[in-house]
């Protein structure tokens, strides 16, 4: 069984509020806008397999370190991500493509910061994962990530952590 941390759009921030998450978790899923490469070398300092992607305001760094598209199965689940897929009812080109490798079991995506847990009908099911921005940086007023767990092929105990947003002046 692995319990997962699934976070997008931290934006060069890694709220210390998710630090007891990270702990308790087995994976670190992160669906881009990753913002700086101290967030990417925090997460993997923790010393669990990191997954991820890299997002639109990502740098070079970031995007030599994590692909557009990855693909992975955890336990028997199969995963897709990438960071600009829109949603459910409208897909956009990295989804599709993504999708033209085989359809996953749970697809994660970013770039909204907009929380959405879901189920495409049209694509066998599929979990949909957009977990919102765990970053300052956007519209969003509160802060969110999705946590959960899988064993073997069943996907259970799906957690929202939401946060207050709060201004911290980023060095």
């Amino acid at each position: 069984m692995q319990q997962i941390l699934v976070l997008s759009d931290t934006h060069s921030y890694l709220d210390p509020r998710l630090i007891p998450h990270v702990e308790a978790c087995d994976q670190i899923w992160h669906g881009g806008d990753w913002g700086s490469v101290a967030v990417a070398d925090t997460l993997m300092g923790f010393g669990k397999p990191v997954y991820g992607v890299y997002g639109n305001i990502d740098d070079r760094t970031i995007r030599n370190m994590f692909p557009k598209i990855t693909r992975f199965t955890c336990e028997e689940v199969t995963v897709a991500m990438t960071h600009i897929a829109g949603a459910p009812s409208s897909y956009k080109p990295d989804a599709l493509e993504t999708f033209s490798m085989g359809i996953p079991m749970i697809f994660v995506c970013g770039h909204s910061h907009i929380l959405q847990v879901k189920r495409d009908q049209n694509r066998n099911q599929m979990l949909f994962l957009n977990p919102g921005a765990a970053g300052q940086h956007g519209f969003h007023s509160e802060q969110t990530a999705l946590q959960f767990k899988i064993d073997g092929k069943r996907i259970f105990d799906m957690e929202l952590i939401q946060m207050p947003r709060i201004h911290t002046k980023i060095k």
